[in-house]
């Protein structure tokens, strides 16, 4: 095989997920009635923005080679923490800052905040303790969620103040601005793991981290910076939750961890860390908002959509173990 074959195959698998995108966008047009309008295209695009950053936090740790089930949590953590601050009933103390754009930067650090603190816990644990990465961030999956039910004690959050709530409400172009947030954040971030050191040091510690080491990588640190950026992208998108849903309940959140990892593999992420790119995280995001909203118009019941997600993530790690035999064979 020639090496400009062997490059086009390899761009297919990468570009795979977009193949996928198309298919199911055409495919849903011709068979559900009302599904091709800009209208359902803008929804589509809203209702990937929490996911969709929530898989770039996730995507960075997979990538780096380890793997981190607490962004879920976390998310509900930083969107609870919001609420009860900047929230003026339920179990929301009504916090208010003059002049009142403050509230917008003040809840972003809270939320932010919480989620690096989060991330800097679990990278210390895991890379300097030495210590499994799955099973640290799965005990922060628990513990974290934890307090977010002992500090709600089961109640909720509501009627997040104006300032902040403006996010989700105001549009540009049909598309509220927490979508473009989102956006934004992929652009953002693909050009840092594209066009950074930091992004390919982080490629390379996740194809081979002891190569990555004797090559004078600074291992340790990069790898703690990938969770502390994890939480704190967490942390975002538990800020867009709480936007979007006026407040913050116990079970905020609760399955989108399932969804970021299946995007995430979808979009062309190794489980074995070293290969990924986020413009196919993105479209793995949209091709699952796709998926949910034709489920939504074709009222299926809510028990439909929990037996296609299983499958999608099952169809997920199938992809990916094809792909990695496939690539062996074109090496």
């Amino acid at each position: 095989m020639t090496p400009r074959t062997r490059k086009s195959l390899e761009s297919v698998l990468d570009n795979l997920v977009w193949f996928m995108l198309i298919v199911v966008l055409v495919l849903f047009s011709a068979l559900i009635p009302n599904y091709f309008q800009i209208g359902i295209f803008t929804n589509i695009i809203e209702a990937s923005s929490v996911l969709g950053v929530m898989s770039i936090g996730l995507a960075l740790v997979i990538i780096a080679g380890h793997m981190d089930l607490s962004v879920e949590s976390v998310a509900a953590l930083a969107a609870m923490a919001v609420g009860i601050l900047f929230c003026s009933a339920g179990i929301g103390m009504g916090m208010k800052l003059s002049p009142q754009w403050l509230m917008i930067p003040a809840s972003l650090l809270v939320a932010c905040g919480i989620g690096a603190l989060i991330g800097l816990f679990n990278g210390f644990l895991v890379v300097k303790l030495k210590m499994s990465a799955f099973i640290i961030t799965l005990a922060s999956f628990i513990w974290v969620r934890g307090i977010v039910l002992a500090v709600s004690g089961g109640r909720s959050a509501q009627d997040l103040d104006p300032a902040i709530r403006w996010f989700a409400i105001e549009r540009v172009a049909g598309i509220p601005l927490s979508a473009w947030i989102a956006i934004a954040c992929f652009v953002v971030f693909s050009v840092l793991m594209a066009r950074t050191p930091f992004g390919r040091h982080l490629v390379m510690i996740g194809g081979n981290e002891t190569a990555a080491y004797r090559a004078g990588i600074r291992v340790t640190r990069n790898l703690i910076i990938a969770f502390v950026l994890a939480g704190a992208i967490a942390g975002l998108a538990g800020w867009l939750l709480a936007i979007r849903t006026s407040g913050a309940t116990a079970n905020l959140g609760v399955g989108l961890l399932f969804n970021a990892f299946a995007a995430v593999v979808i979009g062309g992420v190794s489980l074995k860390g070293g290969v990924g790119a986020l413009p196919g995280v993105y479209a793995g995001v949209l091709l699952l908002s796709s998926i949910n909203t034709a489920i939504n118009l074709m009222g299926l019941p809510a028990n439909y959509t929990q037996v296609i997600h299983g499958f999608l993530v099952l169809a997920a790690v199938l992809l990916d173990t094809f792909k990695q035999r496939l690539r062996q064979r074109l090496a």
